[in-house]
């Protein structure tokens, strides 16, 4: 079925251009940067316009990521790669039909992904129909008509996909989540399958509850802040203003990363003129260079030398936990050979590490994707919260888990219902709430829906979000996409999901956050929740009366009515879709912890959901208690001089959207085909810098083989090397995953390095 589009659009560039590694994040380049971004996409007036409104009150909430929003606001409330984001969103320019008419899909496809994002807003429905190469206009009433009967024709609703990117409101997810299930699936892959799912299976398991227990304001008050498997800097930038307080009140910052990060070494805040023209504030005390996947073995050390040295919270653990003797038990013969091999790390270093631990009574422990994306994720996360709950530091001041969420509502979608594993408890409410039949049974996540689609075939819808750019094994993943008889996509900009289509492709251009949300029934608001758990109001500002783009819940709603047309159902499609208080009045009824939520959400920053652990030290586990685990402690061991491949993201880009082939913290220009190894491992291997290598993957007997790539010397632990996400998410197998969560294997896969100079194997 497949039209034979590129799948990937890495070219091969210029030889990537090496300079130093910058010392410290933020400051004047910062301040350039943004700006120049800015003003080339909106114009010097509205850049000023928009970056003023960015996460006030009043205002709109950042695209950029999930980073809360301090009490007391600065005038100039973002940061550069936030700034960036906007920029890319509020672009004034559109793309025209021409754009269409001379440029078939094969020709898009030799585009590079920075060139399809740079073409401007989405500014009418297109359709790219059965045969043809071509997007053509295609008015809405058509458009919704079309994916509204093939819904309908469709015989097993389980072949249908409602993906969901963590972009979307709270008001969308909701109605994305309602019309799967009325539809009749619990088919909702979304991006936190991707990245977080690892996260909410152990803190679940953990505390109860698939969220961290962190406030803002506990950075403060913390001892220590652990940062691993994060890289602020970049993906959250932020953070450091919130490291740099911290540190000014006391509080030591621990870095444990394979690299070490610029965000982690110095900061100059860009809104601080003390800070503009000084050296900036040193954030790391300590970085543990520590080796791929080597997490869960540093953390099991740290535990055993709480308990060696008895500075463990006896009280706390009696009252509050359970599983402690197992733990125990286990923790006290800690193999240290393997510990040492594991982590790359001696034993008296491990010992240092500790002290930090040992002497904090307030602990924070930040992660991200550098802990989410491997085999044994979920376990290395229970035991980051086997530490947490040695020292007690569960339910009070300036203590706790905070997974640090990547995309700006991701967890805030997850709590109105974007799951493909419903709980009982909100599928009896749904039901109620809406008088319609939800099955029990759990849908398809991200990689079974690429898996099914492959099989089986379908219908793929997307509310925003790049999924065959973000997903793992991008052939696979187009594969399966083009095995499809429709895919939809409800987009703001144009990117390569547009391209890789079922038989017949439809794009639905929306409103962004940056937008006004105007209706039938006037302007609208949208509602987003941090990754702190706080619900707060988003209002766009940008007026698109001249582009024929809707808000998505006005969308959902059309695709709602219009399936409801020709089904049957009760369920106000239309009111949604104009008023979104009565959205909000819905999922308050649905969902706890919104009460009188269209109030409460619009008087000043908004509310705090439930948090039962920290709020109380309640905790909803089978046992009613805070469980510590003991597993095994195992980790990624390439084979056969082989290496572990982990993916990051440049500076200068957000998710899959990338803004420019430079890497300005890392000192890498010109190219991100790149290979960063240790010089160690490339005297090893006889590479010269900037020297040509092919890359391959094998797993269960599946061989994927990339080429085009340059390797470039960085500070990295022998074995380990690092590539650009999402260029080398082709080398990801779609069956290497988390156990538990089932999240793609993003940060350990084995890898193979050969020179262009070398014969392959055969």
């Amino acid at each position: 079925m497949g039209r034979g589009v590129s799948r990937s659009g890495m070219s091969v560039h210029d030889t990537p251009q090496i300079t130093s590694v910058e010392e410290t994040a933020g400051g004047i380049p910062a301040v350039i940067s943004a700006w120049r971004h800015g003003v080339s996409k909106m114009g010097l007036v509205g850049s000023a316009v928009s970056l003023g409104k960015a996460n006030k009150t009043n205002g709109f909430d950042c695209p950029g990521c999930a980073w809360p929003d301090p009490k007391h606001r600065s005038p100039f409330e973002y940061c550069e790669n936030g700034a960036k984001a906007i920029a890319d969103e509020a672009t004034i320019k559109t793309i025209p039909d021409t754009l269409w008419e001379e440029n078939s899909i094969h020709a898009l496809g030799r585009r590079s992904d920075q060139w399809l994002n740079s073409q401007g807003r989405l500014s009418r429905p297109m359709i790219l129909e059965k045969g043809s190469n071509h997007y053509v206009p295609l008015d809405w009433d058509r458009a919704i008509g079309i994916i509204a009967k093939t819904l309908d024709a469709q015989k097993d609703p389980d072949d249908v996909y409602f993906y969901t990117s963590g972009r979307a409101s709270n008001e969308a997810a909701y109605l994305w989540q309602l019309l799967a299930r009325q539809y009749g699936t619990n088919n909702l892959p979304d991006c936190s399958n991707m990245c977080h799912e690892s996260s909410g299976v152990a803190l679940n398991e953990s505390i109860g509850i698939g969220k961290g227990t962190v406030r803002l304001e506990d950075f403060d008050k913390a001892d220590l802040i652990v940062v691993v498997g994060q890289n602020p800097g970049t993906n959250h930038p932020r953070m450091l203003s919130a490291l740099k307080s911290a540190k000014k009140s006391g509080a030591s910052v621990l870095s444990i990363n394979p690299l070490k990060e610029t965000g982690m070494r110095r900061f100059r805040h860009p809104q601080s003129a003390i800070d503009m023209l000084g050296a900036g504030t040193p954030i790391s005390d300590d970085h543990v260079d520590i080796k791929i996947n080597g997490d869960m073995a540093l953390f099991r050390a740290i535990g055993s030398i709480i308990l060696d040295k008895g500075v463990h919270d006896v009280d706390f653990i009696n009252l509050n936990t359970t599983g402690f003797l197992d733990y125990a038990n286990i923790a006290r013969e800690v193999d240290w050979d393997l510990t040492e091999e594991l982590t790359g790390q001696s034993r008296d270093r491990i010992y240092e590490i500790s002290d930090y631990f040992c002497r904090s009574q307030r602990t924070i422990v930040c992660w991200a994707m550098g802990i989410t994306q491997h085999k044994n994720s979920v376990n290395t996360i229970r035991e980051i919260m086997n530490v947490l709950l040695l020292k007690g530091d569960i339910g009070r001041e300036g203590s706790g888990p905070c997974p640090v969420r990547g995309h700006s509502n991701v967890q805030g979608d997850r709590t109105v219902g974007i799951t493909h594993a419903p709980g009982n408890f909100f599928i009896e409410k749904l039901s109620k709430e809406f008088e319609i039949d939800i099955s029990p049974e759990h849908g398809a996540d991200s990689v079974n829906a690429v898996m099914r689609m492959k099989r089986r075939g379908g219908i793929f819808l997307s509310l925003g979000g790049n999924f065959l750019s973000a997903m793992s094994d991008t052939g696979y993943t187009a594969d399966a996409l083009e095995n499809c008889c429709l895919t939809v996509q409800i987009s703001t900009k144009l990117n390569r999901s547009h391209l890789i289509t079922g038989d017949v492709g439809i794009i639905l251009p929306c409103l962004g956050r940056t937008d006004q949300q105007i209706t039938s029934h006037g302007p609208q608001l949208l509602t987003v929740e941090n990754s702190m758990g706080v619900v707060h109001v988003s209002r766009g500002h940008n007026i698109r009366s001249t582009m024929a783009i809707k808000p998505e819940p006005t969308i959902i709603s059309s695709i709602g009515t219009k399936l409801q047309e020709l089904r049957g159902g009760s369920i106000p499609w239309r009111e949604f879709g104009s008023d979104f208080d009565k959205i909000r009045d819905s999922i308050e009824r649905v969902v706890p912890g919104f009460e009188a939520y269209n109030t409460r959400v619009k008087s000043g920053s908004g509310f705090e959901l439930p948090n039962p652990p920290r709020d109380s030290r309640r905790f909803d586990t089978n046992s009613g208690r805070a469980e510590f685990s003991s597993h095994k402690v195992d980790g990624f061991q390439p084979k056969n001089g082989a290496f572990v491949m982990m993916t990051i993201r440049s500076h200068d880009q957000f998710n899959t959207t990338i803004y420019s082939n430079n890497d300005r913290y890392r000192g890498i220009n010109g190219s991100r085909n790149v290979v960063l190894m240790s010089t160690i491992d490339m005297s090893r291997m006889g590479f010269r810098t900037g020297e040509h290598v092919g890359l391959q993957t094998v797993h269960q007997g599946r061989r994927i083989v990339s080429e085009g790539w340059y390797v470039l010397p960085y500070d990295i632990p022998t074995g380990s090397i690092a590539t650009y996400f999402p260029e080398s998410n082709r080398l990801i197998p779609i069956e290497s995953v988390a156990d538990y969560s089932n999240t793609p294997t993003s940060k350990s896969v084995m890898v193979e390095v050969t020179s262009s100079r070398l014969s392959s194997r055969p």
